[in-house]
């Protein structure tokens, strides 16, 4: 599992480590980062569980397209939404 090993306040720069690897990664809320590096490290070990043998590159982009499709679902739900909203509005 995900673990912030270092957070420096100073710099803004968070430490995550993501299948197995350590990033430093610069942002204003550390909480936030953990959470999306911990979401990233699932989807990563999700795929690397399903096929072990991939290299960690082919992991990430296989990882990398499951997150483009959920990001892509919820926008389209959210266009329908929208779309819905407006109609309501209208009629």
């Amino acid at each position: 599992m995900l673990q912030a090993e270092k957070v420096n306040a100073a710099t803004g720069r968070t430490t995550v480590n993501i299948n197995g690897q350590e990033y430093v990664v610069k942002g204003e809320e550390p909480e936030y980062i953990q959470m999306l590096a911990s979401y990233v490290d699932k989807k990563m070990r999700q795929v690397s569980h399903k096929f072990p043998h991939y290299p960690p590159v082919k992991v990430a982009v296989l990882a990398a397209l499951n997150i483009a499709d959920e990001l892509y679902k919820v926008q389209q739900d959210y266009e329908t939404l929208v779309k819905l909203i407006q109609e309501e509005k209208r009629g």
